[in-house]
């Protein structure tokens, strides 16, 4: 698969030949980079909806594949770390599994890394960011995540990648950043499966 022009900073498609969209240059996200391997569109909209509401578990190599592959064409250092954005405990216990941790513990053998499930946490259960307008995404998940505390000394100097399934605006991974470089880490790039188009596209 080709790769398609993306910001490096919040993976929206941009023209050939540019390398930062013109909303991250003037208010830079709180992540170092992003990179998303398709958009969230057909059919792979359908095919992420089955991995994380029909416990469609089969799908989740294929789809780490393709993460991995975008990885590769971005040309990226391996992360230290690799974490996948965590579910509340009751919404864990209700699915059943985290969609992203399946994506994450794919991805970090083969980029060198250390994937790890329990080191970053969800400490308020937000209403889904689907139920809110755009501009307010970012007010509910403020606060909601937390490293854990016994082991902050995990955190600090590293370089971390975030995995999530879809990104929409950046509110979340954009607080889980903030939460990571708040514990001390050196550098935190999103890795999502999936990016929202920018509207209009």
């Amino acid at each position: 698969m080709p790769a398609m022009p993306r910001c490096g900073r919040c993976a929206l498609r941009v023209p050939e030949g540019v390398a930062v969209c013109g909303d991250c240059l003037v208010t830079p996200p709180a992540q170092d980079s992003a990179i998303a391997a398709v958009d969230y569109a057909a059919p792979w909209d359908r095919l992420v909806t089955q991995l994380k509401f029909n416990e469609a578990l089969d799908l989740s190599a294929s789809l780490a594949s393709l993460l991995l592959h975008a990885w590769r064409q971005a040309g990226s250092a391996p992360p230290d770390l690799v974490l996948p954005v965590p579910l509340s405990a009751q919404r864990l216990r209700e699915r059943g599994f985290n969609q992203s941790w399946e994506l994450a513990r794919r991805l970090a053998p083969a980029t060198g890394s250390r994937a790890d499930a329990s080191l970053l946490l969800r400490i308020r259960d937000t209403v889904h960011q689907t139920a809110f307008p755009i501009d307010k995404r970012a007010s509910n998940v403020k606060g909601a995540f937390l490293v854990e505390p016994r082991r902050a000394a995990e955190v600090r100097g590293k370089t971390i990648a975030i995995v999530d399934d879809v990104m929409t605006t950046g509110a979340t991974v954009g607080e889980i950043a903030r939460t990571l470089r708040q514990a001390g880490a050196a550098q935190v790039h999103a890795w999502v499966l999936a990016r929202t188009p920018a509207p209009g596209e």
